[in-house]
């Protein structure tokens, strides 16, 4: 048996608390599309999004990949532990900081990401198909407005 709060946090918060809630949900739908067409290919999401990162914005550090991948260091480094032995990338050691490493996407890197991406973008577009080009700015601005202040 369903049980439907009866408990009030007033009509604005709990407005905000439903509106979290399928925040959530949406991203969870989405981010299962993206993992189960990401498998198929042999990727995990976040080595999709450390290989995306250096195909896109060119050789960065660990430090600029974990924030831009909005990961923790511990878990890329393991990522980037895999992607490397799966050849997929390749590390120097930053000549500006010795501590540090330069990460490079391979040839086989970039081959995978040319074959995965355009349709990984063709599927993040149809779970946008139901908004009209107007509703899809829209959302994004309100989205950025709330990422913006929070």
């Amino acid at each position: 048996m369903q049980k439907t709060s009866l408990k009030s946090y007033g009509t604005r918060t709990d407005k905000a608390m439903k509106t979290v809630v399928r925040l959530d949900r949406v991203s969870y739908k989405i981010y299962n599309i993206m993992v189960n067409y990401l498998a198929e290919h042999n990727l995990t999401f976040n080595q999709f999004k450390v290989l995306e990162v250096l195909y896109h914005r060119g050789d960065l550090n660990v430090s600029a990949i974990t924030k831009l991948t909005m990961s923790t260091p511990g878990n890329i480094t393991v990522v980037i532990k895999n992607l490397k032995r799966d050849g997929w990338i390749t590390s120097i050691k930053d000549p500006n900081d010795n501590r540090a490493s330069i990460l490079t996407i391979t040839q086989k890197g970039e081959e995978i990401i040319q074959k995965v991406f355009p349709q990984h973008s063709i599927n993040l577009k149809n779970c946008m198909e139901v908004l009209s080009d107007e509703e899809l700015e829209t959302l994004y601005e309100l989205l950025d407005k709330v990422y913006k202040t929070n």
